[in-house]
């Protein structure tokens, strides 16, 4: 039976100890394409905040018009940027039912289109179409309605 000592071989291919170059880049080109997609479906932090600027406030106004219809009062929003202690107010809502009056995000800009001075929440059921325009940073979301739908986000835009 044959035996193999030190530095002799029997035809036994001979055992490799780590990767070839062509592996290891493979290995390198899987982790890039990985991390470029990751990077692309992470949303920005300055339209994640936007988004939740736009759907609070949309919240917020179907809030303040659902309570004006039941209530029967005429609700308006206003902005009130110069102000230090709110950025908006809701006119017309008893104080039992104070909404809140600043954006979560202080770099928060605000126009409502149109030109008006306010939003008209109510008490009539068919309130016409309104709109507001947020800004933060190069990102722009309108929120708005047709007068029946619910307010809600309508076209979000980046500026260059």
């Amino acid at each position: 039976m044959p035996t193999s000592a030190a530095g002799s071989s029997l035809g036994f291919a001979r055992t490799s100890r780590g990767f070839t170059l062509i592996e290891l880049m493979v290995v390198v080109a899987l982790v890039a394409i990985a991390a470029g997609v990751v990077s692309v479906a992470l949303p920005d932090g300055s339209e994640a905040r936007l988004e939740r600027e736009a759907a609070r406030l949309s919240a917020l106004l179907e809030t303040a018009r659902a309570e004006a219809r039941a209530s029967g009062l005429a609700v308006r929003w206003v902005l009130t940027p110069e102000s230090s202690d709110h950025q908006f107010r809701f006119i017309g809502l008893p104080q039992a039912r104070a909404l809140p009056t600043r954006w979560l995000d202080d770099a928060v800009v605000a126009q409502i289109g149109d030109g008006r001075g306010a939003l008209v929440l109510g008490p009539e059921a068919l309130i016409g179409a309104q709109r507001v325009l947020l800004r933060l940073d190069r990102r722009s979301v309108e929120v708005g309605t047709d007068g029946l739908q619910p307010f809600g986000p309508l076209a979000t835009q980046v500026q260059p």
